[in-house]
């Protein structure tokens, strides 16, 4: 509404200033003389050329009476062309003055249009300073307008929209339903509300899926610790070394169960970045029992490793072991080959099947999370294990390399040596 009244104020100034000009432009430039004022002028004057000391001007014209030598008989006022050489540079009217029929002297009728035209001249512009200056209040009270109704409501949007961006959706926006953003303004403190109830609700969710995880843990837990105590109870009892070494398997998987058990406490399937990855000092005699433990189908040959001190966690490269060899199982199905080798800063340990590989545009993709090759079609899986094994990896200060081998697919797990080595 204020906003109509500015632009209608505006407008009406606006179309003052244009009737004003238009009338001055229809008005007529009256520059020539009055013939009937100035022929009765002269009629006066030759009338009293006898006694010009007694003439009185009646006509209302400014004019000057020279004798014929040109010395000034009578003058309205002063300040008038007094010669006809000054009365033609002004464009004065000059006319003779006769007396028994001869010339006796000359009337200077003084033209009194450029004073007209001057004074015309100062009243447009008087006219248009005072439009102007108008005009300029008025867009000076339209600005002050804009900038409360506007721009300040605006900048405080801006804030608004920064503390939500930075997570404070605990103090309200303050709202001014008359001005042009108060609608809007309402909108945005019904966003800040809406997020805020959707934080919240995010937060409740992830608490119920740690527990749901926290349930789970111990419902698997409560099999596993019988699968062990009758294993362990096989182990004791069992007729010979063979069948003692497979209870053996079994119970150290049972324990691995159990400690992966306790990590889904703190990292969940979408959340494996919070996996907890502690490495240590660690003989390279162990792997060899890490890749029996891993190979429990007795697919792969053990390799010769090089003694020498790694760092690595023993819990997570077991994992990382297992979810090799267990990939190797479901996706190839063949023997597998196993090699090991060291070099100045890695102790390779290379896991290659015969599955004929992948396709090599496929390769930097597979350690992405839910990211699975094209030879998984109709078998299960959800796509981490080689994203756990990576990410494990990297957090102790190695490297999984993924390659096609001659064979198939070849996974190069590059577990850094210890600097006290």
């Amino acid at each position: 509404m204020k906003g109509r009244v500015f632009f209608a104020g505006l407008l009406f100034v606006f179309a003052a200033q244009l009737v004003f000009l238009a009338v001055f432009a229809a008005l007529p430039l009256e520059s020539a003389q009055d013939t009937v004022a100035v022929n009765e002028a002269v009629q006066t004057v030759q009338r009293d050329w006898a006694a010009m000391e007694s003439h009185t001007n009646d006509t209302g014209l400014e004019y000057v009476v020279l004798r014929a030598d040109g010395v000034v008989l009578y003058r309205t006022r002063p300040g008038l062309s007094e010669s006809i050489h000054a009365a033609v540079a002004h464009r004065d009217t000059v006319l003779d003055l006769e007396a028994g029929g001869t010339t006796v002297g000359k009337l200077i009728v003084y033209n009194s249009a450029p004073m007209r035209l001057q004074a015309e001249k100062q009243t447009v512009v008087s006219a248009a300073a005072v439009g102007l200056l108008l005009q300029l209040g008025i867009c000076s009270a339209y600005f002050f307008y804009l900038r409360h109704a506007m721009v300040t409501p605006f900048r405080r949007l801006e804030r608004f929209a920064r503390r939500v961006a930075g997570g404070d959706l605990d103090l309200p926006l303050q709202m001014d339903r008359h001005n042009l953003f108060g609608a809007f303004t309402e909108s945005f403190d019904l966003m800040r509300c809406e997020l805020k109830k959707a934080r919240q609700m995010e937060a409740k969710a992830d608490a119920a899926k740690k527990e749901l995880v926290a349930k789970l843990s111990h419902d698997i837990r409560t099999p596993v610790a019988s699968i062990k105590a009758v294993s362990e109870l096989g182990a004791a009892t069992a007729a010979n070394g063979r069948d003692r070494e497979n209870y053996g398997r079994i119970i150290r998987k049972a324990d691995q169960i159990n400690t992966l058990m306790t990590n889904l406490f703190s990292a969940t399937m979408e959340e494996l970045h919070e996996l907890s990855v502690t490495p240590s000092e660690l003989k390279s005699g162990e792997l060899c029992t890490m890749l029996e433990n891993a190979d429990y189908l007795h697919l792969a040959k053990p390799p010769a490793v090089p003694e020498c001190l790694l760092l690595a966690d023993r819990l997570r490269l077991q994992q990382v072991f297992d979810n090799l060899f267990s990939n190797s199982y479901k996706y190839a199905g063949t023997e597998i080959n196993v090699t090991a080798e060291l070099d100045k800063e890695f102790l390779t340990i290379s896991v290659e099947d015969r599955g004929g590989g992948v396709p090599e545009a496929e390769l930097p993709y597979l350690k992405e999370k839910f990211r699975r090759g094209s030879n998984t079609k109709g078998k299960e899986g959800a796509g981490l294990g080689l994203y756990i094994c990576d990410h494990c990896m990297r957090n102790m200060g190695g490297r999984l390399v993924l390659e096609n081998g001659a064979f198939g697919l070849r996974a190069a797990v590059q577990i850094a040596l210890s600097r006290e080595a």
